[in-house]
């Protein structure tokens, strides 16, 4: 039986190899984001998905980005007494104390949480519906999604309950007080993105022709 103590040789090899190169290069960064705090200009919701690197997609730094990974990248809706709080406290302090100016909400393609949601609300996955699923009870909170679009398997259908997923955080991300506050100042915006990870492309959502643009 391995060591639970020590972590797997390739990590321990990758970890000395950006120590070596990536924070010695930018040692000084690293010790500005300490000295001077964080000042992230926006804040990512993304998916847990392995395959989602949404730093990549921007070629961003340390310290460009205030991120909070959950299944689906779903934001629930705002409740005081609710008990998924682990993404409102991140936007709480997202918003109140880091004051991100911007909030992106991105999306993708082939989610195993959307996908989950659907086989869901579509009878194929009662396995979801037990209440010992966690997963089961965190998509479940995408199924307003799922009600607006009447569309079959295909994986068309998919990746517009997907979009249609982004879509409906951004709504409840409208009904916290202290992000509804920063809007109406002028100091926060709100962006839906999908990522099409196949094609490597990053679709915007545009209000004005309601519909997700490629970048």
């Amino acid at each position: 039986m391995q060591d639970a103590k020590l972590l797997p040789s390739d990590l321990i090899a990758h970890y000395h190899g950006w120590q070596g190169q990536d924070y010695d290069k930018k040692q000084a960064h690293y010790h500005d984001l300490i000295d001077n705090g964080q000042h992230p200009r926006g804040m990512i919701i993304s998916c847990c998905d392995s395959r989602v690197n949404a730093s990549a997609l921007f070629e961003a730094e340390a310290g460009d980005f205030f991120i909070h990974r959950n299944i689906a990248n779903f934001v629930p809706p705002y409740n005081p007494e609710g008990e998924h709080n682990g993404t409102s406290a991140a936007l709480e302090y997202g918003v109140t104390a880091l004051g991100v100016q911007h909030i992106l909400v991105i999306g993708h393609s082939h989610c195993g949480g959307v996908q989950g949601c659907h086989d869901m609300c579509s009878g194929k996955n009662e396995a979801l519906k037990a209440p010992t699923s966690f997963v089961g009870r965190w998509v479940a909170g995408i199924s307003p999604a799922f009600d607006k679009l009447a569309g079959t398997d295909s994986a068309d259908d998919i990746h517009a309950l997907e979009k249609q997923a982004v879509l409906l955080s951004l709504e409840n991300l409208k009904g916290f007080p202290f992000i509804a506050q920063a809007m109406a100042q002028g100091k926060l915006v709100l962006h839906g993105l999908w990522h099409d990870i196949r094609a490597g492309q990053l679709h915007h959502y545009n209000a004005e022709t309601e519909a997700f643009e490629a970048l």
